[in-house]
């Protein structure tokens, strides 16, 4: 009954205009969708000028990186250290450089990839500082009723890592180019 009467109350109320009004209008005015389209591209041609004047005077500040190891997503800036988990190949002493950016940035401005920013554009070195093994775990099972148990330790590998640099390289007018990036494993 309360719902009802509430329902009743709602249809009275004046509204915005229905979903379908909208999307109607914008599928039929193609000069309306076309427009925003326009002022879309402007907009980022004048916002990618500005990131090349900053990256032109060295003044984009200190820059950001999210990048990909190792199935983990991890935001990193210029000396910071890093904990993997798990096995990594590279050796202590071996500098790398990081392919998997996802998203960099500075203080005025941010590239996001789809899913990963353009190869070649932000180059991020690191070096290989430590590979050590994780404290021991114990790993305990016991059945109650049965004379049955058992003790594993297990000690995973862990690799740490210096992030030396994050730089901008590459020209930000070649972004405007729709390419498609093949898949990095």
């Amino acid at each position: 009954m309360l719902f009802r009467q509430l329902f009743n109350i709602s249809k009275q109320l004046p509204t915005l205009g229905r979903f379908s009004v909208v999307t109607r209008t914008f599928a039929t005015d193609s000069s309306v969708v076309t427009q925003d389209f326009t002022k879309h591209v402007e907009a980022s041609k004048k916002v990618l000028k500005n990131i090349e004047t900053l990256t032109a005077k060295e003044n984009e500040g200190r820059l950001f990186a999210i990048v990909h190891l190792l199935g983990k997503q991890f935001k990193v800036t210029d000396g910071d250290i890093i904990l993997l988990e798990g096995y990594w190949a590279p050796n202590i002493g071996d500098k790398i450089r990081i392919d998997k950016v996802l998203l960099a940035g500075g203080k005025d401005f941010t590239l996001i990839g789809t899913p990963l920013v353009k190869p070649g554009l932000v180059d991020v070195q690191a070096t290989v500082i430590e590979k050590t093994l994780t404290h021991t775990k114990t790993n305990f099972k016991k059945k109650k009723t049965r004379q049955y148990m058992r003790i594993n330790f297990v000690r995973n590998q862990n690799t740490m890592v210096r992030i030396n640099s994050i730089t901008l390289k590459g020209q930000m007018a070649d972004l405007e180019k729709e390419s498609r990036i093949e898949r990095v494993f």
